[in-house]
């Protein structure tokens, strides 16, 4: 039976499309596949293995996440050598980025006479205008430049105490410039004077917290000489200085050495100041002491440029002659040179005309003697009561005009005015000398009147001073021993009987409690001091316990020091566990030595502080010209071999 037509027509084209339905499914599947194993290949070669491909159709379709965008580019390329880029869908995601860093916050503070200027970056959480305010009113409302910027991140640990002691440390320091960040200030200042920079430097270690630290460079410029004095002696007993200055350490030394090889026989240190009438100021000593030295005996006496060398009395003529020539051929241009040869004894009866005062150890003082009138009398008794008290002067003087020199008034004006410098003391005035002897409880008073009585007496003029130094009988109660000397003491206490604990534990044994108060007695003593207290163990026993039980024993013992009342707002409590060693862990003995507490002083940070300015400027021209002055010697010498 034949099928009709149009249904055996209707057949083929069904068997047809199932084979082309058939041919295009398995064709699309090879595609699929081939497509798919080409990108996955790429994407490993070039590390994307996190990088998930399938195929849909001709579609390549990559997903995964990539830890950042230039990544998932990098694996889109490399997907698109193998495949036609518009065959590519990109459903890949990006790791979300992390958090961005908090910046570094600082501020620097500058203050000088002109104000106050404050630059520098800080959070946006810090009360600005009140900052501004604080720095203002350190001024008495000097203006303040405010060029500070903020940033919207928390303050970091340790900022309010850096900004804190930054802004109390300014209120000490009219001249200075404080770095404060995160935990630490840095402090460049100037002090008046050496003594008053010790002062601040102890001050700001007490008053910083104790997590904070903190580097200080505080300068003290050299004080101002005037006149610049030098005044060297020789007499039976050696050479002894009553005044000695120099500009630099350089100068001291080689004055000192001079003197040295005069026959100086005590130590003493020359004052270092600016005042110097030349730089060749000690080339122009080292000579006067030299030839004072050549003469034997007798006195040198600088005044700036002016210099007086007097001779002991018997001196030869002829030796004096010689060395006075030689000493004025080489002293430099600038000075002038005064040589005094005291004539030889005559026998006269009368003695010269002469003023005395003295001064008691309370204070009471006498005069008598010889002035030229009744005015010239009231005049030195009420410079007398005007410098020592109208109550404690008593005048018994006489008017003698005729044998008084014209310079009368002023030798005794000019020794009052240097014994008022004396605790207690004598003085007496004649023509041809002043003598003050006396006790003084500052070491620079000699040099201070030797220089006062150089410039007032004039040229030429002679002098003897015997001034002995003595300690202030009396300490004012409130004032705190030095940090150092605080801590020497601790660890003499502690070489007797060291801080013990209970086996194995944080708690402090009976015996050594009496160490304890010893130690307590002394911190009371020194005040708010920063202090670490460090705990050690030895090696025995897990690291982490060690560093533990350490940690536990030092702040054992700042909880026994708060029970006795010791204020310890400036101490902390560190655990170093077995990391410092004193001793060998491979003995009892020396595992008894590391087991210990220590009482260590927190010391400021250095900050270089590299010398410019004046003093920079001075050492180089120095340098230079003595630089010149050895060329110069040197062209001498050979001149001097070419004509021998």
């Amino acid at each position: 039976m034949r099928l009709p037509y149009a249904l055996a027509a209707a057949i083929i084209f069904l068997l047809s499309a199932g084979l082309c339905l058939l041919a295009a499914s398995f064709a699309v599947t090879k595609v699929e596949e081939t497509s798919e194993f080409a990108v996955r290949r790429a994407l490993d070669l070039q590390g994307h293995d996190w990088a998930e491909v399938y195929s849909d159709g001709l579609r390549v379709v990559l997903t995964g996440t990539a830890s950042t965008e230039a990544v998932r580019f990098n694996a889109l390329t490399a997907a698109g050598t193998e495949v036609d880029t518009s065959r590519v869908i990109d459903e890949m995601e990006v790791a979300p980025t992390t958090e961005l860093a908090a910046p570094g916050f600082s501020a620097e503070i500058l203050r000088n006479d002109s104000g106050i200027s404050v630059i520098g970056l800080i959070p946006a959480s810090e009360d600005r205008e009140a900052l501004v305010k604080r720095l203002s009113n350190l001024g008495n409302g000097s203006p303040v430049s405010d060029l500070m910027e903020t940033a919207n991140y928390p303050k970091p640990k340790g900022w309010d105490d850096a900004i804190g002691f930054a802004v109390e440390a300014l209120a000490r320091l009219p001249r200075a410039k404080i770095s404060a960040s995160p935990g630490l200030v840095k402090i460049t200042a100037i002090a008046d004077s050496q003594q008053e920079k010790e002062q601040l430097e102890q001050g700001l270690m007490r008053a910083a917290p104790p997590s904070l630290r903190i580097g200080l460079s505080i300068s003290a410029p050299r004080p101002v000489i005037t006149p610049f004095t030098l005044r060297f002696l020789i007499d039976e007993n050696g050479g002894q200085f009553d005044a000695c200055s120099a500009q630099d350490t350089k100068a001291r030394d080689t004055i000192i050495a001079a003197a040295q090889e005069a026959g100086l026989n005590s130590i003493y240190t020359c004052t270092i100041g600016l005042g110097e009438p030349s730089p060749r100021w000690p080339e122009a000593a080292v000579l006067s002491i030299r030839a004072l030295a050549e003469l034997g005996r007798g006195s040198v006496t600088m005044s700036d440029a002016d210099i007086t060398l007097v001779a002991a009395e018997g001196t030869d003529a002829g030796t004096f002659d010689r060395v006075v020539g030689e000493l004025e051929n080489a002293l430099p241009p600038v000075f002038a040179l005064h040589a005094i040869l005291p004539p030889p004894e005559t026998e006269e009866e009368a003695g010269p005309p002469e003023f005395t005062a003295t001064r008691s150890p309370e204070g009471l003082v006498q005069m008598r003697g010889r002035l030229s009138d009744a005015s010239q009398r009231d005049m030195v008794d009420s410079y007398a009561r005007a410098a020592f008290g109208s109550e404690h002067v008593y005048t018994a003087t006489r008017i003698a005009p005729e044998d008084l020199p014209m310079t009368w008034p002023v030798r005794v004006l000019t020794g009052l005015e240097a014994l008022a410098h004396l605790h207690n003391g004598a003085l007496t005035v004649t023509p041809d000398d002043l003598v003050l002897n006396g006790v003084s409880h500052s070491p620079d008073t000699k040099a201070q009147i030797a220089g006062m009585l150089s410039e007032k007496l004039g040229d030429a003029q002679e002098f003897s001073l015997s001034i002995t130094y003595q300690e202030p009988p009396t300490v004012p109660e409130d004032t705190l021993p030095d940090p150092e000397v605080c801590e020497e003491r601790i660890v003499e206490v502690q070489a007797e009987t060291k801080i013990a604990f209970e086996p194995g534990s944080a708690t402090v044994a009976a015996d050594s409690r009496d160490t304890v108060n010893r130690i307590a007695d002394i911190l009371r003593e020194c005040g708010p001091i920063r202090l670490e207290i460090q705990g050690h163990t030895d090696s025995q026993g897990r690291e982490e316990m060690n560093q533990q039980l350490s940690q536990a024993r030092a702040q054992s013992i700042l909880n026994e020091l708060r029970g006795r009342r010791i204020p310890t707002a400036s101490y902390t409590a560190v655990g170093y566990g077995e990391t410092q060693p004193i001793a060998e862990n491979d003995t009892e003995e020396g595992r008894e030595q590391n087991r210990r507490i220590e009482f260590r002083l927190v010391r400021p940070e250095p900050v270089e502080n590299p010398e410019t300015g004046l003093d920079a400027i001075e050492a180089e021209s120095i340098e230079a010209e003595q630089t010149e002055n050895t060329a110069a010697d040197a062209d001498a010498g050979d001149q001097q071999s070419e004509q021998n």
